[in-house]
Protein backbone atom coordinates (compact mmCIF):
# COMPACT_ATOMS: atom_id res chain seq x y z
CA UNK A 1 0.00 0.00 0.00
CA UNK A 2 1.95 3.02 -0.99
CA UNK A 3 2.33 5.56 1.75
CA UNK A 4 1.33 8.44 0.09
CA UNK A 5 -1.97 7.18 0.22
CA UNK A 6 -1.71 6.28 3.81
CA UNK A 7 -0.89 9.84 4.54
CA UNK A 8 -3.45 11.10 2.72
CA UNK A 9 -6.09 8.71 4.69
CA UNK A 10 -5.32 10.02 7.72
CA UNK A 11 -5.43 13.65 6.82
CA UNK A 12 -9.23 12.53 5.39
CA UNK A 13 -9.58 11.17 8.88
CA UNK A 14 -8.98 13.89 10.55
CA UNK A 15 -11.10 16.61 8.27
CA UNK A 16 -13.89 14.16 8.40
CA UNK A 17 -13.75 13.50 12.25
CA UNK A 18 -13.70 17.38 12.70
CA UNK A 19 -16.77 17.58 10.49
CA UNK A 20 -18.49 14.82 12.50
CA UNK A 21 -17.58 16.49 16.05
CA UNK A 22 -18.25 19.93 14.81
CA UNK A 23 -14.77 21.08 15.50
CA UNK A 24 -14.09 23.97 12.95
CA UNK A 25 -10.58 22.79 12.09
CA UNK A 26 -8.80 19.16 12.09
CA UNK A 27 -6.40 21.21 13.97
CA UNK A 28 -7.99 20.86 17.08
CA UNK A 29 -6.62 17.18 17.06
CA UNK A 30 -3.02 18.31 17.06
CA UNK A 31 -3.55 19.73 20.72
CA UNK A 32 -6.37 17.06 21.98
CA UNK A 33 -3.18 14.74 21.25
CA UNK A 34 -0.40 16.94 22.86
CA UNK A 35 -2.57 18.06 26.05
CA UNK A 36 -3.12 14.00 26.39
CA UNK A 37 0.21 13.64 26.51
CA UNK A 38 1.65 16.22 28.46
CA UNK A 39 -1.47 17.45 30.59
CA UNK A 40 -0.97 21.53 30.28
CA UNK A 41 -4.19 22.49 29.93
CA UNK A 42 -6.92 21.52 32.58
CA UNK A 43 -10.45 21.84 33.59
CA UNK A 44 -10.67 25.25 34.85
CA UNK A 45 -7.95 26.92 33.29
CA UNK A 46 -7.74 30.35 31.91
CA UNK A 47 -6.63 29.83 28.00
CA UNK A 48 -5.49 32.31 25.23
CA UNK A 49 -5.32 30.91 22.00
CA UNK A 50 -2.90 33.03 19.67
CA UNK A 51 -3.70 33.15 15.93
CA UNK A 52 -7.33 31.18 16.62
CA UNK A 53 -8.83 31.31 13.48
CA UNK A 54 -10.75 29.64 12.76
CA UNK A 55 -11.34 28.60 16.13
CA UNK A 56 -10.40 24.75 16.30
CA UNK A 57 -7.86 25.14 18.66
CA UNK A 58 -10.21 27.44 20.69
CA UNK A 59 -13.15 24.98 20.91
CA UNK A 60 -10.82 22.13 21.80
CA UNK A 61 -9.19 24.61 24.70
CA UNK A 62 -13.26 25.00 25.71
CA UNK A 63 -13.97 21.51 25.90
CA UNK A 64 -10.68 20.81 28.59
CA UNK A 65 -11.44 23.37 30.70
CA UNK A 66 -15.28 23.03 30.69
CA UNK A 67 -17.52 25.79 31.97
CA UNK A 68 -14.87 26.88 34.94
CA UNK A 69 -12.36 27.80 32.43
CA UNK A 70 -12.58 30.81 30.14
CA UNK A 71 -10.79 30.84 26.97
CA UNK A 72 -9.95 33.72 24.86
CA UNK A 73 -9.00 33.85 20.90
CA UNK A 74 -7.07 35.95 18.99
CA UNK A 75 -6.30 36.84 15.77
CA UNK A 76 -6.24 38.52 12.65
CA UNK A 77 -8.97 37.29 10.84
CA UNK A 78 -12.26 37.47 11.98
CA UNK A 79 -13.43 34.18 14.53
CA UNK A 80 -17.22 33.98 14.55
CA UNK A 81 -18.57 34.24 17.98
CA UNK A 82 -19.00 30.63 19.86
CA UNK A 83 -21.84 31.50 21.78
CA UNK A 84 -20.44 30.46 25.29
CA UNK A 85 -19.87 33.01 28.13
CA UNK A 86 -16.48 31.84 29.07
CA UNK A 87 -15.20 31.91 25.56
CA UNK A 88 -14.41 35.26 23.78
CA UNK A 89 -12.79 36.55 20.37
CA UNK A 90 -10.44 39.67 19.56
CA UNK A 91 -9.81 40.91 16.22
CA UNK A 92 -5.94 41.74 16.52
CA UNK A 93 -2.52 41.56 15.30
CA UNK A 94 -0.13 39.54 18.01
CA UNK A 95 2.68 42.05 16.73
CA UNK A 96 0.74 45.51 17.98
CA UNK A 97 1.16 46.04 21.46
CA UNK A 98 -2.41 47.71 21.48
CA UNK A 99 -3.73 43.87 20.84
CA UNK A 100 -1.93 42.49 23.52
CA UNK A 101 -3.27 45.42 25.75
CA UNK A 102 -6.73 44.18 25.09
CA UNK A 103 -6.15 40.92 25.88
CA UNK A 104 -4.76 41.71 29.11
CA UNK A 105 -8.31 43.65 29.88
CA UNK A 106 -10.22 40.64 28.96
CA UNK A 107 -8.78 37.79 31.11
CA UNK A 108 -10.76 37.26 34.52
CA UNK A 109 -7.23 36.91 35.96
CA UNK A 110 -3.10 35.42 34.46
CA UNK A 111 -3.77 32.54 31.89
CA UNK A 112 -2.68 29.55 32.87
CA UNK A 113 -1.94 28.60 29.54
CA UNK A 114 -0.77 31.02 26.21
CA UNK A 115 -1.39 28.32 22.83
CA UNK A 116 -0.01 29.75 19.89
CA UNK A 117 -1.37 27.92 15.99
CA UNK A 118 0.11 31.36 14.78
CA UNK A 119 1.27 30.95 10.40
CA UNK A 120 2.85 33.05 7.90
CA UNK A 121 2.04 33.86 4.80
CA UNK A 122 3.05 31.06 2.95
CA UNK A 123 5.75 32.29 0.56
CA UNK A 124 7.02 28.77 -0.73
CA UNK A 125 10.91 29.89 -0.62
CA UNK A 126 11.49 27.83 2.48
CA UNK A 127 14.36 29.72 4.25
CA UNK A 128 11.88 32.86 4.71
CA UNK A 129 8.67 30.93 6.02
CA UNK A 130 11.20 29.28 8.40
CA UNK A 131 11.86 32.86 9.32
CA UNK A 132 9.06 34.25 9.22
CA UNK A 133 7.44 31.48 11.43
CA UNK A 134 10.15 31.61 14.12
CA UNK A 135 9.71 35.25 14.74
CA UNK A 136 6.03 34.40 15.65
CA UNK A 137 6.63 31.97 17.38
CA UNK A 138 9.44 34.45 19.94
CA UNK A 139 6.50 37.19 19.39
CA UNK A 140 3.95 34.17 21.11
CA UNK A 141 6.65 34.00 23.46
CA UNK A 142 7.05 37.66 24.90
CA UNK A 143 3.38 37.41 25.03
CA UNK A 144 3.40 34.64 26.88
CA UNK A 145 5.79 35.78 29.52
CA UNK A 146 4.01 39.11 29.85
CA UNK A 147 0.71 37.42 30.65
CA UNK A 148 1.56 34.35 32.28
CA UNK A 149 0.83 33.00 36.03
CA UNK A 150 4.11 31.90 37.40
CA UNK A 151 4.73 28.02 36.80
CA UNK A 152 2.13 28.95 33.25
CA UNK A 153 2.78 26.65 30.05
CA UNK A 154 3.37 27.55 26.16
CA UNK A 155 2.66 25.68 23.17
CA UNK A 156 3.72 27.24 20.19
CA UNK A 157 4.02 25.90 16.09
CA UNK A 158 7.68 26.27 14.89
CA UNK A 159 9.09 24.75 11.32
CA UNK A 160 12.24 22.38 11.52
CA UNK A 161 15.18 24.44 10.43
CA UNK A 162 18.23 26.37 11.34
CA UNK A 163 16.83 28.99 13.67
CA UNK A 164 14.98 26.61 15.93
CA UNK A 165 17.92 25.81 18.36
CA UNK A 166 17.86 29.26 18.96
CA UNK A 167 14.06 29.61 19.86
CA UNK A 168 14.31 26.43 21.81
CA UNK A 169 16.99 27.89 23.96
CA UNK A 170 15.01 31.52 24.81
CA UNK A 171 12.08 29.25 25.62
CA UNK A 172 14.64 27.11 28.10
CA UNK A 173 15.52 30.53 29.70
CA UNK A 174 12.05 31.23 30.69
CA UNK A 175 10.43 27.72 30.90
CA UNK A 176 11.63 24.64 33.72
CA UNK A 177 10.16 22.04 31.09
CA UNK A 178 11.00 21.89 27.85
CA UNK A 179 9.62 19.62 24.77
CA UNK A 180 9.11 19.26 20.84
CA UNK A 181 6.44 17.40 20.07
CA UNK A 182 5.01 16.31 16.74
CA UNK A 183 1.16 15.14 17.45
CA UNK A 184 -0.19 12.47 15.40
CA UNK A 185 -2.59 14.35 13.86
CA UNK A 186 0.24 16.93 12.34
CA UNK A 187 1.18 15.49 8.84
CA UNK A 188 4.23 13.21 8.27
CA UNK A 189 5.70 15.29 5.66
CA UNK A 190 5.32 18.38 7.10
CA UNK A 191 7.94 20.31 8.59
CA UNK A 192 5.68 21.54 11.26
CA UNK A 193 6.35 20.69 15.20
CA UNK A 194 4.84 22.30 18.45
CA UNK A 195 7.52 23.95 21.10
CA UNK A 196 5.91 23.08 24.58
CA UNK A 197 7.16 25.52 27.15
CA UNK A 198 5.86 23.93 31.10
CA UNK A 199 6.62 25.68 34.48
CA UNK A 200 7.00 29.19 33.77
CA UNK A 201 10.03 30.58 35.79
CA UNK A 202 9.77 33.23 37.79
CA UNK A 203 11.60 36.05 37.93
CA UNK A 204 13.17 37.75 40.56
Amino acid sequence: MPKAWIKERKREYYYRKAKEEKFRSRAAYKLLQAVKKRQFITLGDVVVDLGAAPGGWTQASRKIVDSKGFVLGVDLKRILPFGQPNVRVVTGDVTDPQTIEQIKKLLPHQADVVISDVSPNISGIWELDHARQIDLARQSLRIATSILRPKGHFFVKVFQGDMLNDLVREVKQNFAFVKLIKPKASRAKSAELYLLGMNLRQTE
